[in-house]
């Protein structure tokens, strides 16, 4: 055989030059908080090791305009790739176009209920369907309250085909001071379930001493009565 420019010799490890060691499909709904996506773009837009392909769906398109002052173009910039959703024929619709997993922010109650069913009549619900079927990380950041029965049913069934559900629920130990600080932190754990090191908000027990106030516990109260 001849050679093949840009791949490695003949007995070692196959890999194109160049190529990022992380490839992530990041993929954006209709549903309320698509911030949390920018910051998760910006964020890993920081790490060169890190390539992110990118798909909207039409009502993300209109929901952005509605809960952000950015652009459909200036989010698409963020990512490496970015596609229509309807291009059921882009790379990302098939299971040989290694990735190592996929974050659906915001997910919502529709793409749930069809990505737990399985379907795919659009990119974004196939590459979902491609990432399950090849037991990499799907990871659905759903977002809508209260819950119906249909909706977590839905939420029980992908958790059983291999999906991660991740609402975003703030959390408060860190003392966040702004809107932006509750995002942060929510942005920080959905990094941690892609397992992508980061800093952007302080670990449980990492947070000083010094910002909680002395609070005296009564060690007669029995613990199942702080339930």
């Amino acid at each position: 055989m001849g050679s093949n420019p840009g791949f490695l010799e003949r007995g070692e490890i196959i890999v194109k030059e160049g190529q990022a060691q992380r490839r992530f499909v990041v993929a954006i709904t209709g549903a309320t908080g698509i911030i949390y996506a920018i910051r998760l773009l910006e964020a890993l837009r920081k790490d060169a090791s890190i390539e992110t392909h990118l798909v909207l769906s039409n009502p993300a398109i209109q929901t952005l305009a509605y809960g952000t002052s950015w652009s459909l173009s200036e989010v698409r910039a963020l990512a490496d790739h970015s596609y229509p959703h309807h291009d059921i024929g882009a790379s990302l619709a098939s299971g040989s176009f290694p990735v190592e997993g996929m974050i659906i922010v915001p997910c919502s109650m529709h793409t749930l209920a069809s990505v737990a069913n399985g379907l795919g009549d659009n990119l974004i619900l196939r590459a979902a369907d491609v990432t399950l079927k090849e037991r990499r990380s799907l990871i659905c950041v759903v977002r809508e309250t209260p819950f119906h029965e249909g909706h977590l049913q839905n939420m029980l069934a992908l958790t059983r085909r291999g999906g991660i559900i991740a609402p975003p629920l703030p959390a408060f130990y860190h003392q966040p001071e702004s809107i932006e600080d509750l995002v942060q932190h929510q942005v920080g754990r959905f990094l941690d379930l892609m397992k992508i090191p980061n800093i952007l908000t302080p670990r449980w027990k990492e947070v000083s001493n010094d910002s909680f106030e002395d609070v005296s516990v009564d060690q007669s109260i029995n613990s199942n009565e702080d339930l």
